[in-house]
């Protein structure tokens, strides 16, 4: 099979199309031709050298996280009732040359997901690895209904799918947006969008003097977003 990898850390230019050997589904896995793979900072950080557990991996290396595509066939063993043919997305962990920018991979039914009718896999391949962040995001704030929570970077896949499944337990919800992406923003549901940048603490004080009781740091502005968070909040950092 064909795969995008590499064998020495750099940018982009070290990216190669490898020839590799077909994976094959061990017990409980699933074989999946790949139609879609997205790019994330993570994999962009591997790529470089940054993160420190692909030193020593066996090479050629092949990242990518999320992705969707199609059952190509099954291992032995339970596997999730999946068939070949039908749609799937999940997220995987890249180990050496293991990595979702392949042609085919081979990995357990319980890291994937039918995609709905009607979903393009393209567009799928986008959705598992920041939807998981977001609700992950959400559930580590354990907010009740009806509390407040400000969310940075919400014109970004995470912030945005962070506010649906907010709105969707019942918060109420200050985003963060520049001018461009205002309307976008209250596309996914915010209850107010204030503009980005340094003004934002203080835009969401003046809204709630007492601070929010949660936050999400989709853009990662750390402890400049402190003081827009209540007494006894909390902030979910990305």
């Amino acid at each position: 099979m064909r795969a995008v990898g590499f064998e020495d850390f750099g940018g982009p230019e070290v990216l190669r199309v490898l020839e590799l050997a077909d994976p094959v589904a061990g017990e409980g896995e699933v074989l999946i031709r790949v139609h879609g793979a997205a790019v994330n900072p993570t994999d962009t950080m591997r790529r470089s050298g940054q993160v420190a557990e692909m030193i020593g991996m066996p090479r050629p290396f092949v990242v990518g996280m999320e992705f969707a595509g199609v059952v190509e066939a099954l291992g032995p063993g339970d596997t999730g009732g999946l068939r070949p043919g039908d749609r799937v997305m999940g997220v995987l962990l890249p180990r050496g040359s293991h990595g979702a920018y392949s042609e085919l991979i081979a990995l357990p039914a319980g890291q994937l997901l039918r995609v709905p009718d009607g979903i393009d896999l393209l567009a799928a391949a986008t959705l598992p690895m920041n939807g998981l962040t977001a609700l992950a995001s959400v559930e580590a704030l354990d907010l009740p209904a009806g509390a407040r929570i400000a969310v940075t970077g919400a014109a970004g896949m995470v912030g945005g799918y962070a506010i649906q499944l907010a709105k969707a337990r019942g918060l109420e919800v200050l985003a963060d947006a520049a001018p461009v992406d205002a309307e976008l923003v209250a596309t996914f549901g915010a209850d107010l969008v204030l503009e980005r940048g340094r003004g934002f603490v203080g835009a969401v004080r003046a809204q709630i003097p007492a601070g929010v009781e949660g936050l999400i740091d989709g853009a990662v502005l750390d402890e400049a977003v402190a003081p827009a968070v209540a007494d006894g909040g909390a902030i979910v950092t990305l």
